[in-house]
């Protein structure tokens, strides 16, 4: 897996402060993506430990709350494959950090309906989940006023809980951080 950027400070992913990984490589393609340099599986340099240890040192203040990934497309399987093993150190080290995750997959249709059932690593990966923003970005529904993401028809699922009831649990601002 390649990744794009790390981003040590970030307040624009996620609740509080958090450490962010930009992985690469994404198939959406959507149309005014802030971030197309990244749909590109070879752009940016390959995660390798040394950047695992970097991630899991910047996550190492208590004014950090957690850890956004991004893309490109996480969700893509080469991705997960890329990402289980941070994803375990994150929540061995830091298990009261939060891990939000963004993706153009829907959680439904594509994440539970189809990538559980043919990829061993999409079960795990949601295990490490606390929030997953899904949808893929939609530039006809973008709006700069949404907190944590850009198109209206994007949701900020609740993965723990929508996992346990069987159906979809929404982040709300002021309930969750």
């Amino acid at each position: 897996m390649n990744y794009a950027d790390i981003k040590r400070i970030d307040v624009a992913n996620g609740p509080g402060v958090r450490v962010s990984l930009f992985v690469s490589g994404c198939t959406h393609h959507c149309k005014g993506c802030f971030n197309e340099v990244t749909w590109d599986f070879h752009y940016g340099k390959p995660f390798t430990e040394a950047e695992e240890q970097q991630i899991l040192s910047y996550l190492d203040h208590d004014y950090i709350k957690g850890l956004s990934l991004l893309g490109g497309e996480p969700f893509e399987h080469v991705n997960q494959q890329g990402l289980l093993p941070l994803l375990r150190s994150v929540r061995k080290k830091y298990p009261q950090k939060t891990v939000w995750c963004y993706t153009g997959y829907d959680f439904e249709k594509d994440i539970l309906g189809r990538m559980v059932l043919e990829w061993e690593e999409t079960k795990e990966m949601l295990s490490y989940l606390d929030v997953l923003v899904d949808g893929e970005f939609v530039e006809e529904k973008k709006n700069l006023s949404l907190v944590f993401r850009g198109s209206s028809n994007q949701r900020i699922i609740r993965v723990p809980e929508s996992l346990e009831t069987g159906s979809v649990v929404l982040w709300e601002p002021e309930t969750y951080q």
